[in-house]
């Protein structure tokens, strides 16, 4: 047959060899001048290290070994965590036929010669045939679909081998036909036992030469998970000690062997904390060049990729905040591009994050906000829910007086109304306080409005140190926030400031704030919003102007500004009553 791209160059013997000296196509015993990784590859399934979630008893990965299950699989995994190890050891397991062949190198008509030969052998009697294709994304998709009938009736099993997605790159018939085995990057303490074990083991250097630890330290950094690269640099060190007629391979030997000098950082010790420090406060410190400085020293070092994206997701929150709400955007989608794409084409994407966080501008108005709030809950602060704020959506709910008096803010046209959202004795607290910094300038000037309107104070009452009290701290006194809030200076009623004032016969409701959404400033005195005028001669209310005429009713606590009507007194049922129904009909439960 055609043995062009077969690794086998020779025609095996059709009658089956006894199981002990069977020797497989292309994977017969290493030479004594094979490279250090070739010569280590593990000699039976218990040697193999790494790759646990598939060599459990039962495991696909045990089956395919033993050749218990005639299954054709597909490993896929990046360089060096062994899959054609793997193949190694199906081949030398059983008495099954092996044949090798690389999708470098070999064609259509190479695969159809094994299949043809081997579907001749089943006829006879012989042995099943394995065939592993190295590098099988590499087929196109003819050579792919040659493949399918012999695997379908398993005139071959497969074995296949890829570091490319096979969702992407194997066809689908193909793909449904196999097993899929996904082989991850092996963990440093793998990559350790596999440099002891060729250091002592006769097959490998057999004691020769000692290796320090901080050459071993620097050989597990710089295989980046691929034992076949550490054990290929172990082998470069130990002939470069040898040849100084040194006994130890000590890390300046490592380093020159390799030439890659060894970064001075230990993932489990004081470096690895000292470097991450430092490139959190550089971002910090807007200093993009130190930043992207200290992202490179973790980079070359083998860092996890994944740690770093990690920590840039938390400083976008953290430190740069609603200063630039997209760079929490920016850094969640570095962080996914590492999970899609991998190193080290994923350091672009790294460095492109870090770029935008240390030239940002910087709040940490979210991190103390949640800071002061979760403050407040440690200490016991913060009753019971308000009862017009439970969920009303269940049966017998209405009877407890859940959603009573819940007013609906869409029924606003601005969209807020005077309402109580936190436990009472929380009432006047601020957790957020904006920052004058990038695109939090905006999101300042519109929370005092917010808070004017929803905790109906006036007009000049909500500005940072008024008396609303500090998150952490204790209530101040602030009548305003009271439930039962009437107009100052109304007969009987208590200190606070309406929504709506009700003037004088013949003068129209003027709507204590009128709330600008876009960041505009309030209007003069703070008080008639768009569309509002006075009745007939008559101005705006004043500022801080909180009676009516003599015997006037204010409005009852939480009436709606704004909403067109005109004020009523709690015996009118009008505002509270529609807001309720407004809340029923968007749902019933209004959370």
């Amino acid at each position: 047959m055609e043995t062009d791209g077969l690794f086998s160059l020779a025609q095996p013997d059709l009658s089956p060899p006894p199981a002990a000296t069977a020797q497989a196509a292309g994977f017969g015993a290493p030479a004594a001048d094979a490279p250090l990784p070739v010569r280590m590859r593990p000699a039976s399934i218990d040697e193999l290290v790494g790759q646990q979630h598939l060599l459990a008893p039962g495991a696909p990965l045990r089956q395919l070994v033993t050749g218990s299950s005639p299954m054709s699989v597909i490993l896929w995994g990046p360089p060096g965590t062994g899959k054609t190890t793997i193949a190694h050891l199906v081949a030398h397991a059983t008495d099954r036929k092996f044949v090798a062949m690389s999708a470098l190198t070999a064609g259509v008509k190479d695969v159809r010669a094994v299949i043809d030969t081997a579907r001749n052998e089943r006829r006879r009697g012989g042995p099943p045939t394995v065939l592993f294709i190295d590098e099988v994304h590499r087929f196109s998709k003819t050579q792919q679909d040659s493949l399918l009938a012999a695997v379908e009736d398993r005139t071959v099993t497969l074995l296949a081998a890829t570091t490319e997605n096979p969702y992407f790159s194997v066809i689908s018939p193909l793909l449904s036909r196999c097993v899929l085995l996904t082989l991850q990057a092996l963990e440093e303490s793998d990559v350790r036992a596999l440099i002891r074990r060729a250091i002592t083991d006769q097959r490998g250097l057999g004691g020769a030469v000692t290796l320090s630890d901080d050459a071993e330290d620097h050989l597990v950094r710089l295989a980046g998970g691929d034992v076949r690269k550490a054990l290929t640099a172990l082998e470069a060190a130990a002939g470069s000690a040898v040849a100084q007629g040194a006994k130890e391979i000590d890390l300046a030997t490592a380093e020159r062997a390799v030439d890659v000098a060894a970064v001075r950082y230990d993932r489990d010790g004081d470096a690895h904390y000292d470097i991450i420090s430092a490139f959190i406060k550089s971002m910090r410190g807007s200093d993009p060049d130190a930043a992207l400085h200290w992202l490179a020293r973790m980079i070359v070092a083998g860092e996890d990729p994944r740690f770093i994206a990690r920590r840039i997701v938390i400083f976008a929150s953290e430190d740069v905040g609603m200063a630039d709400p997209q760079a929490l955007l920016v850094a969640t989608a570095a962080a996914q591009a590492v999970q899609l794409i991998g190193m080290p084409e994923a350091q672009l994407n790294l460095a492109q994050a870090v770029v935008h966080m240390a030239t940002a501008p910087k709040s940490n108005s979210v991190t103390s906000a949640i800071g002061a709030a979760m403050a407040d809950v440690r200490a016991g602060r913060g009753g019971a829910v308000p009862t017009h704020l439970r969920d009303a959506h269940y049966s017998g709910a209405r009877g407890l007086g859940h959603g009573r008096g819940y007013r609906y803010p869409h029924d606003d046209p601005r969209g807020v109304v005077r309402q109580q959202y936190v436990p009472d004795d929380l009432v006047g607290t601020d957790y957020y306080r904006p920052t004058e910094h990038g695109a939090e300038r905006a999101v300042g000037e519109r929370v005092p409005r917010l808070r004017r309107i929803v905790r109906g104070l006036g007009p000049r009452a909500a500005s940072s140190g008024s008396a609303d009290r500090p998150a952490g701290g204790a209530p101040a006194a602030d009548a305003s926030q009271s439930s039962a809030a009437s107009v100052t200076g109304a007969p009987g009623g208590s200190a606070g400031v309406p929504d709506v004032v009700t003037p004088g016969p013949g003068v129209a409701v003027t709507p204590r704030d009128a709330l600008d959404m876009t960041g505009a400033a309030d209007p003069p005195g703070g008080e008639a919003g768009p569309g509002v005028a006075a009745g007939s001669g008559a101005a705006a209310d004043p500022p801080g102007a909180a009676t009516a005429g003599p015997g006037a009713a204010a409005d009852p606590p939480g009436a709606e500004a704004g909403s067109g009507a005109a004020a009523a007194g709690p015996g009118s049922g009008s505002d509270e009553e529609r807001s309720d129904e407004s809340g029923d009909a968007a749902g019933e439960e209004q959370p």
